[in-house]
């Protein structure tokens, strides 16, 4: 949930579905400690908590009920990087939804898919392993369902139109808009976000299939997930898993650094070649947990000042401020609405 990996492209795109101006970035980016500047470089990594919290600003700043649908429609295989590349040259739809389960933890690493197979029929499963409000979930649902289907047509020439979806929430009142953006059936209410697609569409040929392109795409995805997995061997996480050992807050620098049996001098260095340092780490921790105070509890501001081991409530409340821009007070009172 912490570990910058997701592209920020996602983001852009969220806002330009909003309309938004470089101005309006701020709505956009509360409580995620970004910048407009950061989300608009390239090279910017989200983390799943931040991403999360921009799709709820952008829920909340839409002024279109099917904001999930409609997000769905501008995320083409090219917005997927080498993963959308690879999918979109595999040979049949079956290939293309084994890249995705393969590889999405190099775009949304939060999510997954399963596939289970018979001789007739291919079910994907899509989890969300995180902590989403019940908007959220909807709207990811509605995109991940156009993702598919937008996929689905450009692989087999035609709208998919035997597969089956099957939804987590209750039909929303928009319903009659989910025709314009998805070619199959679909139920709500069910026990898992479902497609099943018949094993006979799943084989059609893919007429834009490119092997070449296909074996390029499948080397640079494979490259991205081992570099993914070798985030959980970083000195970042290693920190952070030591600091969440501790009473928060209580873990010094010094102290860290000789766990590692090396100076405070290297492990800063060590952590600014993984793109942060001690202070953003110990800070993003604070923050989460202060957040998820605020949000989930009525204990008093001072108590969860006292709990993050801040001895002045007013240097906590100075810290929280520059964490989200808001007072504590201001943010329990946006999150609990």
């Amino acid at each position: 949930m912490d570990t910058p990996n997701i592209p920020s492209n996602y983001s852009r795109l969220i806002g330009r579905e909003l309309e938004l101006q470089v101005r309006d970035l701020p709505k956009l980016l509360k409580f995620t400690q970004l910048s407009g500047e950061q989300l608009m470089q390239e090279d910017t990594l989200l983390t799943s908590r931040q991403q999360i919290q921009i799709l709820e600003n952008g829920l909340q700043l839409s002024e279109h009920e099917a904001f999930g649908l409609r997000l769905g429609k501008r995320l083409t295989p090219s917005t997927h990087g080498a993963m959308g590349f690879l999918a979109s040259s595999s040979p049949n739809l079956l290939m293309a939804l084994k890249a995705f389960q393969a590889f999405l933890p190099t775009r949304i690493s939060f999510a997954r898919l399963t596939l289970d197979s018979s001789a007739s029929w291919l079910e994907c499963h899509i989890y969300f392993d995180a902590e989403l409000s019940p908007e959220v979930h909807r709207a990811l649902s509605e995109t991940c369902a156009v993702v598919f289907f937008e996929c689905a047509e450009f692989i087999i020439g035609r709208p998919l139109t035997e597969a089956h979806l099957s939804f987590m929430h209750k039909q929303p009142a928009y319903v009659e808009h989910y025709a314009d953006y998805l070619a199959g059936s679909y139920e709500f209410s069910a026990p898992h976000l479902r497609v099943k697609i018949p094993m006979a569409a799943c084989h059609i040929p893919n007429a834009s299939a490119n092997h070449d392109s296909y074996a390029l795409a499948m080397q640079q995805c494979e490259k991205m997930l081992a570099q993914l997995n070798s985030q959980k061997h970083s000195f970042t996480y290693q920190v952070q898993k030591m600091m969440l050992s501790h009473p928060l807050g209580t873990l010094s620098e010094e102290d860290a650094a000789a766990t590692f049996f090396m100076s405070k001098r290297t492990l800063a260095r060590r952590l600014e070649q993984e793109g942060t340092a001690y202070r953003q780490v110990r800070d993003r921790i604070l923050a989460q947990q202060a957040s998820s105070y605020l949000r989930n509890s009525d204990i008093s501001i001072d108590a969860i000042a006292a709990l993050l081991n801040y001895h002045d409530n007013a240097n906590f409340r100075r810290a929280f401020k520059r964490w989200f821009q808001v007072s504590p007070n201001e943010y329990r009172q946006q999150v609990t609405k």
